[in-house]
């Protein structure tokens, strides 16, 4: 749900675009590609591993003309790993030994220019995969890369059965089944020209897949070649309305000779690709490892390249609970707006599970459209980047380690389930409370609006209570309900944030940066104008907002126990010996004197 939520993979009308990686994609590999959604689908816990990550992204980041170079070769390398795994299962064909070796050259040739690059020692993941690509250290494999290269033409048909993919001059065997197929035209050529000489008969040589090669006469003209001599050396086969047609025995010979050829060639080339598929899988390790070297080299100078295009800045990961956000952007909506030509209002963010540096929780408050939402998910999104080994785009990062992240965002049904908008949006919130941690980083966004209004304030002034005091999570919890930013002067590390609006001449400027305060107003009516509400609606929906106002009484939530103290449960009462007693009872199989004596012994239990 939380992925589904923050438009991790795909976007909320579910396409690739407007989503985050869409957004920060710069692999040029199907590999590169799919290990960047894993990364962001599963980010790490480890800081160590983190902090390796990021080494690898500040190196090509530091280093565009390596960078650069890298990018041209890795725009050759295909998707290695599918390739092998075609031909693993017996499901490939010549194009995957050319797309193997491609790969691996790629793999190569970056190796190469990573373990002779300028800028001081490579950070280790780099140097492994450079080490782990370089075919120096796997002579079989490079052994194999030059057979394939030797053998195998550069467009390759997708199946083996298609014939013609192996080089000329690779096998001797090959090339004399081939000389013989393919100097038959020249043959029949002669031998048309021969007969036509002896017979004095315009004869041609023709072929079907009846009669393979056959000749053929005009009807007036091939009396002679049915009476004798003639007769002995040319056999009748087929009388057409036209023409007749005829065969040799040295024609037949030829014919066979020539399918014989053809059929040899074709179970040659087919020998010689099964010994190099064979060859493929004894070396499957050494090529996975490869695939996956490639694909991690892909993913850091992907992220390189996003993090210089986006001005992205490394993250400092620490275990603590502590969330610093300087000037950050959310990736995705900005890459939506530079495509209009907008720019991104950047905002900060200061948290702390301990509350020694900053409040746990955060109230966010605002009209809707000025980017509540974006910021609550800017947040977790910028989280998870880091923690996947992604610079962040911002001017400073500083993320505590978090063990999860939660998000309660958006309202959607499951009808298929019976299940309500409301009650999707209670499970989801339920599975917050139980499950947060004090590591854990929750974004709230409007729980309690599918209900009515004082049943949607209870549960979620309930829920910002549990989050703060129970769950000590780092939380920002957006609403609507007014009245809850009254909790951020009750609740020991608590703070109130707003998205800035302003009216002006009648209209209502969303401003999307942050401010300290609550929001004095929701704005709700001016943003139905905006959506193209009739004026009459607009008019009366003002009138109805200033009556109700006027009739709220300013003291009814402070009256109302939302601060009083915890009520205590009641004391745990021992279960009745009585009841337990009726509950061994089978009143069907009672005699009357048996009943008797059950009900003396439950008076007994009773006066106990």
């Amino acid at each position: 749900a939380t992925r589904n939520a923050l438009e991790i993979l795909v976007s909320s009308r579910q396409t690739r675009e407007g989503s985050l990686i869409a957004a920060i994609d710069e692999t040029l590999t199907g590999a590169g590609a799919r290990l960047l959604a894993d990364r962001l689908a599963r980010p790490l816990r480890d800081n160590a591993a983190i902090e390796r990550r990021l080494d690898e992204v500040a190196f090509l980041r530091a280093n565009s003309p390596l960078r650069a170079e890298l990018r041209q070769v890795l725009k050759n390398a295909g998707d290695l790993d599918r390739a092998r795994t075609r031909l693993a299962l017996d499901r490939g064909g010549p194009r995957d030994l050319i797309a193997i070796e491609r790969a691996l050259r790629a793999g190569d040739a970056a190796a190469a220019l990573l373990l002779t690059a300028p800028g001081g020692p490579l950070p280790r993941d780099l140097r492994e995969a450079s080490l782990g690509l370089s075919l120096i250290s796997t002579p079989a494999l490079a052994a194999l890369v030059d057979d394939i290269g030797r053998m195998i033409v550069e467009d390759a048909p997708p199946l083996a059965k298609a014939g013609g993919f192996v080089r000329g001059g690779a096998d001797a065997g090959l090339d004399g089944a081939r000389s013989l197929r393919d100097d038959s035209r020249r043959v029949i050529a002669g031998l048309q020209a021969r007969y036509a000489e002896e017979s004095g008969v315009a004869l041609k040589v023709k072929h079907n897949n009846v009669l393979g090669y056959f000749l053929e006469a005009p009807v007036g003209k091939a009396e002679a070649l049915l009476r004798p001599p003639l007769s002995s050396l040319f056999v009748h086969r087929q009388t057409m309305a036209d023409a007749l047609r005829f065969s040799t025995v040295e024609l037949a010979d030829l014919d066979a000779r020539i399918a014989r050829a053809g059929e040899e060639a074709l179970a040659r080339e087919i020998a010689l690709f099964e010994d190099l598929r064979q060859r493929v899988g004894a070396q499957s390790d050494a090529i996975a490892a490869a695939a996956a070297a490639l694909a991690a080299l892909d993913v850091a100078q992907g992220l390189a390249d996003y993090a210089e295009r986006a001005e992205a800045v490394r993250p400092i990961v620490e275990n603590s609970a502590r969330f610093e956000l300087d000037s950050g952007r959310h990736p995705a909506v900005e890459a939506g707006l530079a495509a209009k030509s907008e720019r991104f209002t950047p905002n900060g963010l200061a948290l702390d599970g301990s509350g020694a540096h900053a409040p746990r929780l955060a109230f966010v408050t605002g009209p809707n459209m000025a980017g509540k939402s974006t910021f609550l998910r800017q947040a977790a999104i910028l989280t998870i980047l880091a923690q996947a080994g992604s610079f962040v785009p911002a001017k400073h990062f500083r993320l505590g380690l978090c063990d999860r992240v939660f998000a309660r965002v958006g309202a959607s049904d499951d009808l298929a389930r019976g299940r309500s908008t409301f009650m999707v949006e209670m499970v989801e919130t339920a599975a917050i409370l139980t499950q947060a941690t004090e590591k854990s980083l929750v974004i709230v966004d409007e729980v309690g609006r599918g209900t009515s209004t004082y049943d949607g304030l209870a549960i979620a002034w309930a829920a910002a209570e549990h989050l703060h005091d129970v769950n000590r999570c780092r939380t920002l919890f957006a609403t609507h309900y007014l009245e809850l930013t009254l909790l951020a002067d009750r609740l020991d590390s608590a703070a109130n944030l707003s998205l800035r609006a302003k009216e002006w001449q009648g209209e209502l400027v969303f401003l999307h940066d942050v401010a300290k305060g609550p929001a004095d107003r929701s704005y709700g009516v001016e943003v139905g104008k905006r959506a193209g509400l009739p004026g009459a609606v607009v008019r009366r929906a003002r009138e109805v907002l200033r009556r109700l106002e006027k009739a709220r009484s300013a003291d009814a939530l402070e009256a109302m126990p939302l601060f009083a103290e915890a009520v205590a449960d009641e004391p745990f009462a021992p279960p009745s010996a009585a009841l337990a007693l009726l509950a061994e009872i089978d009143p069907d199989r009672l005699s009357p004197r048996e009943a008797l004596e059950w009900l003396y012994r439950l008076k007994a239990a009773t006066s106990a």
